[in-house]
């Protein structure tokens, strides 16, 4: 194994670090939601600064690789891919730690009705097993997976689609619960969000694989910047 190769696997290590830290404030965050677990919601908010720290590791890792070493062909493209990968890691995080928040700030636990009838909890099921298939796409390089996931993208959709007149409904039988029915309507953005990330790393894995290019269906989905992303939190609270 030359230098580079080392090199290569420190970095797909790193990756697989973080994943395993954005895994766990995904599937936490359904948890947190569920039970009412403020303590758990904490902790995924807390993993977010981890997070944070690999997101700049992985990319001045990639850095010292262009500067010591001027990749070409498969090693370029792995690490162009790399680079847009770990930015939706860091992202899928950030969005996952808006929803621990959301969930350790409501006064009360979620109602059980609200959560079936916003189909919520199917949605947090559709992220989750799209993040594992993304990284088991990467890992074995499975661009039939990877374009599968592309259009699983749409199953969060139909649910985000369809969540605006059952929280009216909801609302209107319950006046009570405005503000947790708003809590999931926040939610409900945030998930659909994720789909739209993990998407994202769907197209790199088919573009360092296949060197192609794959776009979005729907342009208006496209990720905005970093700020932009975090859906201004406190503002939408």
């Amino acid at each position: 194994m030359n230098q580079l190769e080392k090199e290569l696997l420190q970095i797909k290590e790193k990756v697989h670090e973080m994943w395993d830290l954005v895994t766990f404030q995904v599937n936490g965050g359904k948890v947190a939601l569920v039970n009412a677990d403020k303590e758990l919601a904490r902790k995924i908010m807390k993993r977010g600064k981890k997070v944070n720290i690999y997101d700049i590791k992985i990319d001045r890792m990639c850095e010292n690789l262009f500067a010591l070493f001027n990749p070409v062909a498969v090693d370029l493209r792995w690490i162009l891919a790399i680079l847009k990968i770990n930015a939706n890691l860091e992202r899928i995080g950030d969005t996952a730690e808006g929803i621990a928040r959301l969930v350790k700030e409501a006064d009360n636990p979620f109602e059980a009705e609200l959560l079936q009838t916003t189909q919520v909890l199917e949605m947090y099921d559709a992220a989750e097993a799209m993040l594992v298939d993304a990284r088991q796409a990467l890992a074995e390089e499975d661009t039939e997976l990877a374009k599968a996931l592309i259009k699983r993208d749409k199953i969060l959709d139909k649910i985000n689609s369809k969540a605006d007149k059952a929280l009216v409904s909801y609302i209107q039988a319950h006046p009570e619960d405005i503000a947790q029915a708003l809590k999931i309507a926040n939610i409900i953005r945030k998930l659909e969000r994720i789909g739209d990330q993990i998407t994202n790393i769907a197209e790199e894995v088919v573009f360092y694989v296949d060197a192609k290019v794959v776009k979005h269906r729907q342009k208006n989905k496209r990720d905005k910047n970093r700020s932009k992303d975090k859906d201004n939190d406190t503002s939408e609270e």
